[in-house]
């Protein structure tokens, strides 16, 4: 059974950061990729970063410079780490994993089968 647990969520400030984390467990396949996504009221969930196993990170143009993803293999664990906050990062936060074949396979992909709960981020201004 996939699990993936996430935690750091909170209410900050504009211009204050926050690092989200994700505990992924019960993936047999030797490699996965891992994504955060951001839905915001009434919007559809959107990916806002992915990492692959190697390392290799995408970002949305909407965080890019401001976020940073990265994993931890040996403890199965991926971070978000979130700086330069502002108001329009406010939403619910998913931590998502998907099994792949091979090392460095894309992170950016639509078709992550496993997401972990709702994380709220708050960002007040």
């Amino acid at each position: 059974q996939v699990q993936l647990v996430e935690s750091g969520g909170g209410l900050v400030q504009v211009g204050d950061s926050l690092t989200l984390a994700c505990a992924v467990s019960g993936i047999t396949s030797n490699y996965y990729v891992v994504a955060w996504f951001r839905q915001v009221a009434g919007n559809e969930r959107k990916r806002v970063s992915c990492i692959n196993h190697a390392g290799t990170t995408y970002y949305s143009d909407s965080v890019q410079g401001r976020f940073a993803i990265s994993r931890d293999n040996t403890k199965k664990m991926a971070y978000l780490s979130m700086n330069s906050l502002k108001s329009e990062d406010t939403g619910v936060y998913y931590c998502a994993a998907k099994p792949t074949g091979a090392y460095r396979a894309t992170c950016a992909t639509s078709d992550y089968r496993y997401f972990g709960q709702e994380t709220p981020v708050t960002v007040s201004s």
